[in-house]
């Protein structure tokens, strides 16, 4: 594997480093050196310096997310992954920055400040797993564990060119995981990895599926790494759309995916046109009315006399919004701008009887998409992946670019984020006729946030059907190998 066994101290020196320049990390967990003493030596990660997105808690730690309520609030004990981590071996040294309340895909909060994108001070890391990424990027860490509930693992592996794995919703224990709101299970949150190279995803995949993990967390399914299905390198059937016909892609975002399939298809796999049917209803009603189906109560109750942090954008004051004067408001902006009525038509909140059709309306919509997906019978899914990054700042004015990952956590499919090009100076110039589909303020949002972005990294979305993280991974691996040699482990 691509994981060498780094000394904890070169490690922790170079996370200084990176931190100097991005402010990605949080806390540097002080037990980790009595830690490698104690290390099994047996363990898949022996050794490996393991950094942690602020949420993990971690015995003696606050978990703050950003929020002023949660600090001084150590934890009690390690989370599951944590433990699973450490029996195998790995060294966890560092907490990583989040945006407040973890909602967004920005990085910036009241406690610890903005982090910034270690390959642009001016543009966005990308969150809610945005330290994470910045650290990784950066050279200070060498494998990471997000979360994602909208794309919080896949928008900071695709701004700062890592790479990124969104498992099926519980593949991978989340007991003993920090969050705003619980019990919301209509839109599945994920724990997963984040490195450098997809060889390193899969060791921590490999790691983490083992018997601990499963005698520690009794509800996660005992499916170890299938090893067969990630080495296999027979021809795949790959599924692909150019656009969801919800955010227009940027120019690099549309060149990255068709020189993608160009690469597949020489390399001898099948590749068909997919779109999953009726991506705007998913989006709109199904994951918002999910999300906020108590019309952000819970949500809101975090922020109780604390600063909002910029980087929400206006989410705490449309929250805010009385629940009669939403559902006006929605019906006078709808000829306008209907994206923005049907997001604050979901956000009101809904009796149980609602709460329980929403939710038989995502498992019907979840069932029709795998239907479509076997009718054409299909191995995995090519998509694009918002890119490159936006500015600082930007990502929560430009709410419906989370359309391209947002799907696949209502979905509950697993996703992988690969890098394979960079921005060019025509993608550019290209940039300057972008309209987007509708013209409202989130397109003009999203047009004016990319600006700037000549050689930043570009990815593209790998998909796969629930519990098949290891095809994913391998269809993750091939792309890799086709776009990005230099990466290949020697």
């Amino acid at each position: 594997a691509n994981l060498t066994l780094p000394c904890v101290h070169f490690s922790l020196f170079q996370a200084w480093e990176v931190n100097k320049e991005t402010n990605c990390v949080t806390t540097y967990l002080a037990d980790c050196e009595t830690q490698l003493s104690q290390a099994p030596k047996r363990g898949l990660l022996y050794g490996v310096p393991v950094s942690l997105k602020e949420c993990f808690s971690y015995k003696g730690q606050d978990s703050t997310l950003g929020l002023s309520l949660n600090e001084s609030m150590p934890a009690e004990c390690d989370s599951v992954v944590v433990q699973v981590l450490k029996l195998q071996g790995a060294v966890p040294f560092v907490h990583t920055n989040i945006p407040q309340s973890m909602f967004s895909y920005d990085c910036s909060n009241p406690l610890f400040g903005q982090t910034l994108n270690p390959l642009k001070s001016s543009k966005s890391p990308g969150g809610s797993s945005g330290g994470e990424g910045a650290l990784i990027a950066g050279g200070g860490s060498p494998l990471g564990l997000g979360t994602d509930i909208g794309g919080s693992i896949r928008f900071p592996s695709s701004f700062c060119g890592i790479c990124g794995l969104k498992p099926t919703g519980n593949r991978i224990s989340k007991s003993g995981l920090k969050g705003c709101v619980y019990g919301q299970v209509a839109v599945q949150m994920s724990v997963g990895p984040m490195a450098r190279d997809v060889e390193s995803l899969a060791l921590c995949l490999r790691a983490l599926l083992c018997e601990d993990m499963f005698r520690l967390d009794a509800a996660v399914p005992p499916l170890p790494f299938k090893e067969e299905v990630y080495t296999s390198s027979r021809p795949l059937r790959v599924g692909y759309y150019e656009t969801d016909n919800y955010t227009t892609p940027t120019p690099a975002m549309k060149r990255a995916l068709l020189e993608t399939k160009q690469s597949l298809e020489a390399a001898g796999h099948t590749l068909i046109p997919f779109l999953p049917s009726n991506i705007p209803h998913a989006l709109e009603i199904l994951s918002t009315g999910g999300l906020f189906s108590d019309g952000g109560h819970s949500f809101l109750q975090n922020f109780k006399g604390d600063f909002v942090d910029p980087c929400l954008g206006d989410l705490i004051s449309v929250l805010k919004i009385p629940r009669c004067l939403k559902g006006l408001l929605a019906f006078l902006l709808k000829p306008l701008f209907p994206r923005m009525a049907a997001f604050l038509g979901s956000m009101k909140s809904r009796s149980a009887g609602k709460l329980w059709e929403l939710q038989y309306e995502i498992e019907v919509y979840r069932n029709s998409v795998i239907a479509q997906w076997r009718a054409l019978d299909l191995d995995v899914l090519l998509t694009p992946m918002l890119g490159p990054a936006l500015n600082l700042n930007a990502p929560g004015r430009a709410t419906a670019a989370v359309s391209y990952t947002l799907l696949y956590n209502c979905l509950d499919f697993p996703a992988g984020v690969v890098p394979v090009t960079t921005v060019t100076a025509e993608d550019e110039a290209q940039m300057e006729h972008y309209r987007g589909y509708f013209g409202d303020i989130w397109d003009k949002a999203l047009q004016k946030a990319v600006k700037k972005s000549v050689g930043l990294p570009v990815a593209v979305q790998c998909v796969a059907l629930p519990w098949q993280e290891e095809l994913c991974l391998r269809f993750m691996r091939e792309v890799e190998r086709l776009m990005t040699p230099e990466k290949q482990p020697s």
